[in-house]
């Protein structure tokens, strides 16, 4: 299984430790950039001996992002905030700014300085290695993570073929669990994310149009 992908670098698994061993049931994955640029992902070691990035995608009952203490997912809407920026990632990347705003709130409740106890960083919670594959070298920049985990939402929307649900379950679970399950991973926490960032999605959404109506 190899799949290939050029202009940027877009890739996320995050690697969690389970007590048993035998949980684990995917193989590694290895991503490594080819000489003209390309980023590779495949189930095999590059032949030539280049570096590459090795990850794991495990099965469980619980999520990769379990144990992670997420902000409240209820309460005011950040309308306002970082708008140049969210404004500039979603013609971009052809993201409606309400998607972007919804996962940003259930990621950070919009704190740039944001880390979570796995390592997540920034206002849409990149993790280092994630953040160095998609270009962002400060995570905590408003711009860059935005701009960062906008792309990788992006991808997953296309890896995806458009599906929301999919593409957002992907952006907590990694999309091999998503592949894995044919679905929405079975995990609480992955569940949970979704749900939350689609009923916020419809309210930003709605925010917005109030916002634009006011200001003509």
């Amino acid at each position: 299984m190899v799949a290939r992908h050029a202009g940027f670098f877009l890739f996320l698994f995050l690697v969690l430790q389970f007590v048993h061993s035998t949980e684990c049931h995917a193989g590694p994955i290895y991503v490594y950039k080819e000489d003209d640029g390309v980023i590779r992902f495949s189930n095999k070691p590059p032949k030539d001996g280049r570096e590459a990035q090795v990850f794991t995608a495990k099965s469980s009952k619980f999520s990769i992002y379990s144990g992670i203490r997420r902000p409240k997912r209820q309460g005011k809407l950040f309308l306002t905030a970082f708008t140049t920026s969210v404004n500039a990632a979603a013609r971009k990347y052809r993201i409606h700014p309400a998607l972007i705003r919804a996962v940003i709130h259930v990621e950070s409740a919009f704190n740039p300085s944001a880390v979570s106890p796995k390592g997540a960083q920034g206002l849409m919670q990149l993790m280092p290695s994630t953040a160095k594959l998609v270009g962002v070298r400060d995570p905590f920049s408003v711009p860059h993570n935005i701009d960062g985990g906008t792309q990788w939402l992006r991808k997953m929307l296309q890896r995806f073929r458009g599906n929301v649900k999919l593409a957002l379950a992907a952006y907590n679970a990694g999309p091999g669990s998503v592949e894995k399950y044919g679905g929405v991973p079975p995990f609480k926490e992955t569940q949970n994310y979704v749900a939350d960032v689609l009923r916020l999605r419809q309210s930003y959404a709605n925010g917005l149009k109030q916002l634009a109506l006011k200001e003509h």
